[in-house]
């Protein structure tokens, strides 16, 4: 099968021809449709993270396809479902973790793309439990950007407790911000979005910000607190300095929710100003498969709109280059 590798941390990705993977027990071997391109795929192939992936290894973790075989003892799934394969490959299942309804804290937890190949290739193994159906209602292209993109961000909005009426600022406007906001809006909140970029403030505006600042032209923490101050901060560009700015925006009261996870980032916090002013610092990683069952139910409803540019796997060094320098608007989703 054709797959893209990382051959080396650091090095550019190959297309090679590499074995078909089999299921072992519990597993279900996926014909892969689309595929979306994460920014963790790029931090992954680059080695940028504490813990490194090893090469060589197929990324991806937003995969869509059709289950073409199931491992023994399989009965949950069954050959010719289209199912997600998400970042969280596997969980233990059994841990305080998994059992109180955080399987993706769980330290056993497996992920696609990262730990295990992932689905940069025509075929991928996952556990079956963790093959998350795709309703007939949402086209391929569009649910693998809902498969971490989507769901990550829903996590984010659900553990920020985003009421009606609350101020949620997003920061950086891309492949996970351009859902953020929506979800924010479903929630009820007044959204603001943040970017350096105008075409992708255009593009937020086209899916209902209330109000937009560019931060290369505009201080964001002046402007947002112009505004009131934000309730809720996300924290989605790679950037160190964009996580102080998403803190300094909030008003009392606020929570900012950290989900970028910036190569060299460390934060510092004013620890006076968080204590008084009553600030909470929430860390978010993606979401469970509760959550993206979710995702998909909202977008079925026609509830959100995936914003994504087609590409084939043969153009997977391009397409990362595309997205390191911003010029794509939103998801990059290869095509098999």
């Amino acid at each position: 099968m054709k797959a893209a590798v990382v051959p080396a941390l650091g090095s550019p990705l190959q297309i090679l021809d590499i074995p078909v993977p089999r299921p072992a027990a519990g597993q279900v071997l996926v014909r892969m449709e689309t595929s979306g391109l994460c920014h963790t795929d790029i931090h992954a192939a680059r080695g940028d993270w504490p813990v490194k992936p090893v090469p060589p290894f197929v990324p991806g973790h937003e995969g869509i396809g059709i289950i073409e075989q199931l491992g023994e003892g399989v009965t949950a799934r069954s050959v010719g479902q289209r199912v997600a394969i998400a970042w969280l490959g596997f969980a233990c299942g059994a841990c305080r973790q998994c059992i109180g309804g955080w399987e993706t804290l769980c330290e056993q937890q497996v992920n696609s793309g990262y730990s295990v190949d992932g689905t940069f290739a025509e075929y991928a193994v996952v556990a079956a439990g963790f093959a998350t159906p795709v309703p007939d209602a949402v086209p391929s292209l569009d649910a693998a950007p809902l498969t971490c993109a989507g769901v990550t961000t829903y996590k984010a909005i659900k553990v920020a407790r985003v009421a009606p009426g609350e101020t949620v600022a997003v920061f950086g406007i891309g492949g996970l911000g351009h859902l953020a906001l929506q979800y924010a809006r479903i929630a009820g909140g007044f959204v603001i979005a943040v970017d350096v970029q105008d075409d992708k403030l255009a593009m937020a505006r086209e899916l209902g910000a209330d109000e937009v600042v560019n931060a290369a032209t505009t201080d964001p923490v002046e402007a947002i607190q112009a505004l009131g101050g934000a309730d809720v901060a996300v924290a989605l560009a790679a950037s160190p300095r964009s996580f102080d700015q998403a803190y300094r925006s909030l008003r009392r009261g606020g929570r900012l929710v950290c989900v970028a996870l910036p190569a060299d980032g460390t934060m510092a916090l004013p620890i006076f100003d968080t204590v008084l002013s009553g600030k909470s610092v929430i860390g978010s990683i993606v979401g469970t498969r509760n959550d993206l069952a979710d995702v998909f139910a909202l977008h079925a409803a026609g509830r959100t709109t995936v914003v994504s540019v087609e590409r084939k796997l043969d153009e997977v060094n391009e397409s990362i280059d595309d997205v390191r320098s911003g010029v794509v608007p939103a998801r990059v989703v290869f095509q098999f």
